[in-house]
């Protein structure tokens, strides 16, 4: 009995001896194949910054949709027991980066459209159609002729307005000259104090031409799964303040399988004159609040 005892011992610390070498020696073997997978990814990491490098044009964008349908019927512990609404958002962030020794061109264009829909079925006086509601557009072209690694002189051209409602009224188009400073591979500032605010409206007790300086920063870039984007950009007016303007806004997306992901745009602004416009008094009288948006929803990058 003792000798069938000390005999299953034997082969259970056998075995356990045998597994616990097996489990080292695939661990070793990971351990290896791991330093040489991380050595290629280091050398492969090395080309696409020379690709990187290289002068050209860069394309790429990003943006987020976000929506929401429902409809109900004889749905009585509501108001409106018999409602169809919905809610669509698309955002969009692209750009055209034209990069040379001497020179580069960019080019970047932002929307952010969103359209809502509340229909009371019981009712004939309201509108079942989809409306306009967020209506931001954007678009601008920078130029610059490089001084040095970080310095340039440089020409703008910004241009913003709504599309789906009162297209172009107002519009605002800046154009101006002065210097674009590069102290990262991905943040532009741009600072030209010789700059012409051209706006383009109906209302000419609320809106007004100006010169004044024109200050951007930009900040772009794709970290593995995340794309983001910044952007800074005001206009100040030599003749007054309440010419003056500026918008902020911001985008971040992260990518879970493919391309889609999940994606959150806001903004911020502050704007005088289309304050005025809208709350029908003189420039000066106008309740100049902050302006918000903010849209979350599905992302998309390509």
């Amino acid at each position: 009995m003792n000798k069938k005892l000390l005999l299953s011992i034997c082969l259970l610390l056998a075995v356990t001896f045998a597994f616990s070498q097996t489990k080292e020696e695939l661990e070793a073997q990971k351990a290896e194949k791991q330093a040489e997978a991380d050595k290629f990814q280091g050398e492969a990491n090395a080309i696409q910054a020379q690709i990187d490098a290289l002068p050209g044009w860069r394309t790429g964008a990003f943006g987020t949709i976000g929506g929401s349908l429902s409809n109900f019927n004889n749905w009585y512990a509501q108001g409106a027991p018999n409602n169809a609404s919905g809610n669509i958002g698309v955002t969009v962030n692209a750009f055209a980066n034209k990069l040379e020794e001497k020179y580069f061109w960019r080019n970047s264009l932002t929307a952010n459209l969103n359209w809502v829909k509340l229909d009371n079925k019981d009712i004939d006086t309201d509108s079942g159609d989809f409306n306009p509601t967020t209506d931001v557009f954007n678009l601008s072209s920078l130029y610059g002729y490089k001084l040095s690694d970080k310095w340039a002189v440089s020409a703008l051209a910004e241009y913003r307005t709504t599309l789906l409602d009162n297209f172009n009224d107002p519009g605002f188009l800046d154009f101006g000259v002065g210097a674009t400073w590069t102290p990262l591979e991905n943040l532009i500032v741009v600072i030209h104090p010789l700059n012409y605010n051209f706006v383009f409206a109906e209302n000419d007790a609320a809106f007004e031409s100006s010169a004044g300086a024109k200050i951007v920063a930009d900040y772009t870039r794709s970290i593995g799964a995340v794309n983001f984007k910044t952007n800074f950009s005001t206009f100040q007016s030599y003749k007054s303040s309440d010419l003056s303007n500026w918008t902020w806004t911001n985008s971040f997306s992260y990518t879970l399988w493919k391309m889609i992901g999940v994606g959150f745009d806001f903004a911020l602004r502050s704007n005088q004159q289309e304050a005025a416009n809208f709350q029908g008094v003189n420039l000066a009288d106008a309740d100049n609040k902050i302006q918000t948006y903010y849209t979350l929803g599905l992302s998309y990058a390509f």
